[in-house]
């Protein structure tokens, strides 16, 4: 059973190891510390990661950051559309 206040890692996005890299560089922008998971299998094998392969590379950070690295994601999102 984890408590309200645990700190756990949370992915945030998931995508191409290019996307990846790309998010993950905007959140250390913001000074928000992330990883890449899957970053080596998810690009030279990511149908073994993911089914069919899609969005293989995620991007993790501390639960503490979410809210400020959902903010950072969404900008990126809305950007990628435009």
């Amino acid at each position: 059973m984890s408590s309200a206040n645990e700190i756990v890692p949370v992915e945030v996005f998931a995508g191409t190891q290019w996307e990846a890299a790309l998010v993950k560089s905007l959140l250390e922008n913001a000074e928000i510390e992330a990883f890449l998971k899957d970053e080596i299998r998810g690009t030279t094998m990511p149908w073994q990661v993911t089914p069919a392969g899609i969005c293989a590379v995620k991007v993790v950070v501390s639960s503490v950051d979410l809210e400020t690295a959902r903010q950072v994601v969404d900008e990126f999102e809305a950007n990628r559309k435009q």
